[in-house]
């Protein structure tokens, strides 16, 4: 299986959906982090955050879960993701079902360091619409 590599930045990429036999590509692909937005309660055993937390030890990847549950983007979240992101080596891999909730933490994170417009259009490049983000990008970049 190919991954389908969506990279908003040089250093930080989301997907859909990856298995544990990718993460040797995508260690050798250069990737040193992988973040885990997908709820256990959404998948199957072998894509758990177990087996993936493994599978990524195996492949030399730093492993993060996050959880995001469909309809739940909490600051909580947002802020937990950012702590990630400042101590993450990368480049950085984050995924869900459908890249979609990975890539809405990387524009909340970003918020305060690129433009909102350039956030929207980095997302938009990969058919991810953020338009009903740009509220929570400016709140997050004046604060």
């Amino acid at each position: 299986m190919v991954m389908d590599l969506r990279r908003l930045t040089p250093e930080f990429a989301v997907a859909p959906q990856i298995e544990p036999e990718d993460l040797a590509e995508a260690a050798a692909m250069g990737f040193r982090t992988l973040i885990n937005n997908r709820p256990d309660e959404e998948i199957e055993d072998q894509l758990q955050s177990a087996a993936m937390a493994k599978a990524a030890a195996e492949a030399g990847l730093a492993y993060h879960h996050l959880p995001y549950y469909p309809g739940m983007l909490t600051e909580d979240l947002a802020d937990a993701f950012s702590e990630v992101m400042k101590t993450a080596e990368g480049p950085v891999l984050a995924y869900c079902r459908s890249g979609t909730r990975s890539s809405h933490l990387w524009a909340l994170d970003q918020a305060g360091q690129m433009p909102t417009d350039e956030i929207l259009r980095r997302a938009a490049e990969w058919g991810y619409d953020h338009s009903g983000l740009a509220p929570l990008i400016e709140a997050r970049s004046n604060s």
